[in-house]
């Protein structure tokens, strides 16, 4: 018997429209509170029975909303739960669940603390006497975990007004996060810095030789956390700055062009570090930096900085700027457990020690024109090997070359080889020319 298909799907949907209604009413019945027997305040106010130190918590002057609510079934499950405490989910996510705008996506830095979903660091998540039920209150909080940055404010004689007052740290600092600048700030300077310092008071213009400084970065010169020079000057300051003579580079505070600097790349620093310059051309080889239109100010700031000889930051970061395949060899070196006899510059991102910033007469800028004699500064190579090195020892792989410290190690790391070596063992490195030895 043939059914006819039209028959068929109208018979389905009156079924379904029949029996549909009565399904929903009975799983719902199934799984109504009621059907559980719950007693009143079983989702949180319940709880308080046995927990007993949450009586506490709620006396706090900050509660976590869900609990002021008594609702704990917010971020716990009642009976069982693959995370402490009985979470309703791993707790490095639980809270990013409710609070979503606290780490924008694609945010410029971001707290640490947020990055990990480790909000336990800073806030206590049922109830405190601190707003935001924060663990504790104004700068201790911050300084709890930036000891370094404690001592480094508790040692300076003049002092930034704004860590001492309203918000402390808060006051340019965002504690989760910021979608646009570093070190969590708030604004870039000079916005940020102008919220305070009102540049139309006659003591601000006198402080800043009446040049206008209004959109300049007050950060290249002050030392937003304090500094033991006056005016919160960087504890290295180039001496113009810090004489207040900055005509000797800049024009006149009354010109069309005021900031402009009287000369372009190294003429201008020459002028008062002639003999150095003289010194530094004379040599076979310049580092090329010095050679643009930038010239000196590729590696050292024209103001102050907190690196001795005016350094944009630590010698690492400076070279690593142009030299990164070099750095992150090095960082790669430092990183392998193989490398506990690592070269020191190298573990200190000390280049210098090696190299001559800025000239010399021998290849790669290095300090002396023998690696045996460099490495000799450091290492006592005779007690080190019984392989003879030097200029009548010739590479078996390169007859154009002396046996020298390079030849076996390399000198900025090799990554995952132990000892600085071209190769993992020394059986390898040492076949490469007794090739007899070869097994």
């Amino acid at each position: 018997m043939r059914i006819n298909n039209k028959y068929l799907r109208n018979s389905t949907l009156f079924l379904l429209c029949i029996l549909g209604p009565l399904i929903f009413a009975a799983v719902t019945q199934a799984y109504s509170p009621e059907k559980f027997k719950l007693k009143a305040g079983a989702k949180g106010k319940l709880c308080l029975k046995c927990h007993e130190k949450f009586q506490k918590a709620l006396k706090s002057r900050y509660l976590h909303p869900l609990l002021k609510t008594g609702e704990c079934t917010g971020c716990h499950v009642s009976h069982a739960s693959s995370y402490k405490g009985l979470l309703v989910a791993e707790p490095t996510k639980l809270c990013r669940e409710c609070h979503q705008k606290v780490l924008p996506e694609n945010a410029r830095s971001a707290h640490m603390a947020v990055k990990e979903g480790d909000c336990k660091k800073c806030h206590n998540s049922h109830g405190s006497d601190n707003k935001f039920i924060l663990t504790r209150s104004g700068n201790a909080l911050c300084l709890d975990c930036h000891k370094d940055m404690d001592e480094r404010i508790k040692k300076n004689q003049f002092r930034h007004k704004s860590l001492s007052k309203d918000k402390g740290c808060l006051n340019c600092h965002d504690p989760h996060a910021s979608n646009r600048l570093g070190f969590l700030l708030k604004k870039d300077a000079p916005s940020l810095c102008l919220e305070c310092h009102k540049i139309d008071k006659p003591a601000f213009k006198k402080k800043h030789l009446n040049y206008p400084v209004a959109d300049s970065n007050c950060s290249s010169c002050h030392d937003p956390h304090g500094s033991d020079k006056k005016g919160i000057l960087y504890a290295a300051a180039h001496a113009p700055v810090s004489e207040k003579k900055c005509g000797e580079c800049h024009a006149g505070p009354q010109s069309k062009t005021p900031l402009k600097i009287r000369k372009q790349g190294i003429e201008l620093c020459r002028q008062c570090h002639k003999d150095m310059m003289d010194k530094t051309f004379s040599k076979n080889r310049v580092h090329w930096p010095l050679v643009d239109n930038i010239g000196c100010l590729n590696c050292h700031n024209p103001h102050a900085a907190k690196q001795k000889k005016l350094l944009k930051g630590p010698i690492v970061n400076v070279c690593g700027t142009c030299h990164a395949d070099t750095i992150e060899l090095q960082k790669l070196s430092i990183d392998n457990p193989k490398n506990k006899n690592l070269c020191e510059p190298v573990k200190k991102g000390n280049c210098i020690a090696c190299h001559a910033p800025h000239a010399a007469d021998n290849n790669l800028l290095m300090a002396q024109s023998s690696s045996k004699d460099l490495c000799g500064k450091c290492h006592e190579w005779q007690t080190h090997s019984t392989h003879p090195i030097g200029e009548k020892i010739i590479d078996q792989r390169n007859k154009n070359l002396a046996v020298d410290c390079l030849s076996c190690h390399k000198s900025c790391g090799t990554g995952n080889n132990p000892g600085m070596m071209h190769f993992e063992t020394t059986y390898e490195m040492c076949i490469q020319c007794h090739l007899d030895r070869r097994r």
